[in-house]
């Protein structure tokens, strides 16, 4: 059976949850995502020589404030007190491409799935906007969520 959805209301308005009866808990969503790049696009990451400048320093704080500005950004996000934001990236030398991982955690009545959607998105927009003039074939891949806890759904992880 599938679960209704819970962003309408009986007479099929959008709405936003109601949040208030439910009790905080402790809440983590970790998401990723992969920018394939050329070689040289690589090479400048990686030496750090992008006419930009420091290309994963920029992007990692460009996806930890998307994470704190995600509930107005996505219509009916509940606005988040966030406890922790953070991006890591992977080089892939052999794919010749970057993962971003963004994990993102709070105690509160509401998931942070988008929130960490978000942060890898931006990150990733952030290296392609960094290093268009490069080479605008860049391309942003595979963006999901890899592990949520918390929460009445309780833990998943992605298969």
């Amino acid at each position: 059976m599938d679960k209704p959805f819970n962003h309408f209301d009986a007479d099929g308005n959008a709405v936003m949850v109601d949040v208030s009866e439910k009790s905080p808990t402790v809440r983590v969503a970790v998401a990723e995502g992969t920018i394939r790049l050329t070689p040289p696009i690589l090479a400048a990451i990686t030496g750090r020589t992008a006419a930009k400048g420091d290309v994963l320093g920029v992007a990692r704080v460009a996806g930890i404030m998307a994470t704190k500005r995600t509930g107005d950004l996505i219509p009916l996000c509940h606005p988040l007190m966030l406890s922790h934001s953070a991006i890591e990236f992977t080089i892939l030398e052999e794919e010749c491409a970057v993962r971003a991982t963004c994990t993102v955690k709070l105690t509160g009545k509401t998931g942070v799935e988008m929130e960490a959607l978000t942060g890898v998105s931006v990150s990733l927009l952030t290296i392609y906007d960094m290093c268009k003039a490069l080479d605008k074939g860049m391309e942003i891949t595979d963006i999901h969520l890899v592990h949520k806890e918390g929460g009445k759904s309780g833990s998943y992880d992605r298969a």
